[in-house]
């Protein structure tokens, strides 16, 4: 069946964009297309209409193909936790925990169940485009590889290396990548394709053509800078480091990025408030004083990120951002901490069993081993919304006789403090909702625009399939593919 695989000479190439960029381009195209990547490592994960998870990215690039996500579309899902290990998902459910010991042995013999999703997807579609995972020049991880080659060979799909010019030495990364793979991998590249051009693409004319004669692959295409990026949910952390606040005099709402945050794209909808300035606090800075609102996102290690939160004496800040009469929302592990005290008898994030939270809600959160996965309507703040869970553990206490929510009209979430000043729900993706969002917005003083979120981020998949349309060879890629 038609299929296409991009890799990259490394992590935040841009894969996950042009996948999306390219299912928008076929499905306008008038192609049944869908997405699929064999192993993801995120803590940025939806809830899928099977009732399972995945990568947020393969849940957008499913939207780019104007499709609902599933798990067969990312049957592996690592998501990093405390103590230098991982959380095992498969076909969208938990199996288990990995660690740097059992690591590599575990994953090679998941192949096969990445085989069955992956037949399954391709009788249902007219084209399945895959995104590989970090760079297949990572040859030390090339034994028991599921991601790139691993998968690529096994399924006889064609491969584009994707190359960031942004970053610097692209022509090193392209060719350098075909310099240390075994043979046999390379030989499943095709081509390749320069990401993040920015300025005249005359002047990398030499370049190019230099990265064909040394590698012997042809180039599809120089991509520039894609702007409509930045409207995309972002899956990758290392993002947040690169957004810095413009001080404007707008409402200040102040996120501290935890080392194990998780669905920080919650946040994303914020962005599109012009009278809202989003400040992401990385460790070394303190919370603002100046925030309106403090957000505590999602966290894979809620013990591990309230301890760190202590040792970055963000804690104190918060305190004193409640004393000085600021508001604060918890969401899902962010909720967790806001209580008096979370437990983890089972041990499930590691050897602590127990630590004290912020106390700025009277509850308390018993960690156990079922994790609660579904998608959710329900009404908070006046307003409707729709969202999803994804959470372990049970939380209890008297403000929760104060729900933030209720789901399906009847089910409470979360709490409120008796003030009012203190929000915690476990539902992601619930500021998408611009009535809720608005009415969050209007108990700390700014105006919302309630913009559409989801009509935001779907003109920006077609503002990205446009580009690649102008700038890549899509005939070409598409004959690649088998599709002619």
């Amino acid at each position: 069946m038609p299929a296409l695989m991009l890799q990259g000479t490394g992590s935040d190439v841009g894969k996950s964009v042009l996948v999306a960029g390219l299912c928008r381009a076929f499905a306008n195209r008038g192609l049944s297309v869908l997405p699929f990547k064999p192993q993801n490592m995120s803590n940025n994960a939806a809830v899928t209409v099977d009732g399972g998870e995945i990568g947020r990215a393969q849940a957008l690039q499913a939207l780019a193909c104007r499709v609902e996500p599933h798990t067969d579309m990312n049957p592996v899902l690592l998501k990093p936790q405390a103590d230098r290990t991982s959380q095992l998902i498969v076909h969208g459910k938990v199996r288990g925990t990995l660690g740097s010991g059992n690591f590599r042995a575990a994953r090679g013999a998941l192949l096969t169940e990445v085989m069955e999703s992956y037949r399954r997807l391709e009788t249902q579609c007219d084209l399945v485009v895959v995104e590989g995972a970090g760079s297949p020049a990572e040859i030390n991880l090339r034994a028991g590889d599921i991601a790139n080659m691993g998968f690529a060979r096994a399924a006889e799909v064609p491969v584009v290396l994707v190359g960031d010019i942004d970053r610097g030495g692209v022509i090193a990364a392209v060719v350098g990548t075909r310099t240390v793979i075994d043979p046999a991998d390379a030989a499943m590249i095709r081509g390749f394709i320069i990401n993040k051009f920015r300025g005249d693409p005359a002047l990398f004319e030499d370049g190019y053509r230099q990265i064909e004669e040394l590698s012997g692959w042809r180039g599809f295409g120089l991509v520039p800078w894609l702007t409509a990026a930045a409207r995309l949910p972002s899956e990758d952390a290392v993002v947040l480091e690169r957004r810095s606040a413009r001080g404007d005099g707008r409402t200040v709402i102040a996120c501290p990025i935890l080392p194990r945050i998780s669905n920080f794209d919650d946040l994303d909808p914020l962005k599109l408030e012009s009278a809202v300035e989003l400040v992401m606090v990385p460790p070394g800075q303190p919370i603002p004083a100046e925030a309106a609102l403090i957000v505590l996102p999602g966290s894979k290690a809620t013990i591990a990120d309230l301890a760190a939160m202590r040792q970055q004496g963000w804690d104190i800040d918060i305190l004193a951002h409640h004393r000085r009469g600021g508001m604060v929302l918890g969401l899902c592990g962010g909720f967790q901490m806001l209580g008096k005290r979370v437990s983890d008898p089972h041990g499930i994030e590691g050897e602590v069993r127990e630590i004290p939270g912020l106390g700025l809600l009277d509850i308390e959160t018993t960690l156990s081993a079922d994790k609660v996965l579904r998608q959710v309507t329900g009404r908070a703040l006046g307003e409707n919304f729709e969202g999803y869970e994804m959470h372990l553990g049970e939380t209890a206490g008297p403000d929760c006789a104060r729900p933030f929510a209720l789901l399906g009209g009847e089910r409470p979430d979360g709490a409120m403090s008796a003030d009012g000043r203190v929000l915690g729900s476990y539902v992601h993706g619930q500021l998408a909702s611009s009535g809720l969002r608005r009415a969050l917005l209007e108990r700390i003083g700014a105006r919302s625009e309630e913009a559409n979120h989801a009509a935001t981020v779907d003109a920006a998949l077609d503002d990205i399939a446009r580009e690649l349309e102008r700038h890549l060879d899509i005939d070409a890629l598409a004959g690649l593919a088998g599709l002619t």
